[in-house]
């Protein structure tokens, strides 16, 4: 049960997949402008990334291997696919507003790759936890960063009105408050992490020299004490 938990909120704390490890940041910086287009985005990409990891983990004993790749993408694309005429169909504002980032989705880094790293080597309830704690830590950052960002910068929340025009920060909902808002919530969790646990060193993959090396393995963000060497990566 306690595996069956990490799973799950890996992606939401240690292994965020915005704020640790730094995928799907396009969107975020562009969506997150408005928190209804934050949620729309998060939902979305949740949707995607749950689907698609439960289908290709049954079907990660039938797929070939040299042609995986192009076998995720079509996986993906499928469930794109439906949210986006979903989305254009019954909420056409936040279809017009979420723009070419909806179909996007289909070459999500975050969605490729739980899809290689995680989906096409666990079980199927493995699989789900995994994409839904990935989805929700998606999720609560683009939220997390629309509402600072609409509230300073726009004086609304959900297009209400909260802050007296002439007090906002228009700073904050252009590109540059983007970046800031960005870079004050990765700093949050992380101090939020080195506080709750160890002292640690992100390492990314194996120590090696991974541009030539053959060795299919699993590259991800660990966190390691300083005082514990990173373990040999098996070929």
């Amino acid at each position: 049960m306690k595996d069956k938990l990490k799973i799950f909120t890996n992606g939401i704390f240690k292994e965020n997949p915005v704020l640790i490890l730094l995928l799907g940041c396009c969107s975020v910086l562009a969506i997150s402008v408005t928190v209804s287009g934050a949620l729309g985005m998060g939902v979305a990409l949740t949707f995607v990334l749950v689907c698609s990891n439960v289908v290709i983990s049954l079907l990660r004993k039938i797929i070939p291997d040299k042609v995986r790749i192009p076998c995720f993408i079509v996986v993906v694309a499928t469930f794109v696919t439906l949210v986006q005429m979903v989305v254009e169909a019954f909420l056409p504002d936040l279809h017009s507003s979420l723009g070419v980032f909806l179909p996007l989705i289909v070459v999500n880094c975050i969605v490729l790759g739980r899809a290689e790293l995680f989906a096409s080597k666990h079980s199927v309830g493995d699989s789900f936890l995994d994409g839904l704690g990935m989805g929700i830590g998606y999720t609560i950052v683009i939220v997390g960063i629309a509402v600072v960002r609409e509230l300073i910068g726009n004086g609304t929340i959900f297009d209400q009105r909260i802050i007296p025009e002439g007090f906002q920060i228009g700073i904050i909902s252009q590109t540059p408050g983007g970046f800031m808002m960005f870079g004050f919530a990765m700093a949050l969790l992380i101090y939020f992490l080195g506080k709750k646990g160890k002292k640690f060193e992100p390492r990314i993959g194996c120590d090696g020299k991974c541009g030539s090396c053959s060795a299919n393995c699993e590259s991800r963000i660990t966190d390691l004490p300083k005082d514990e060497p990173a373990a040999e990566v098996k070929a």
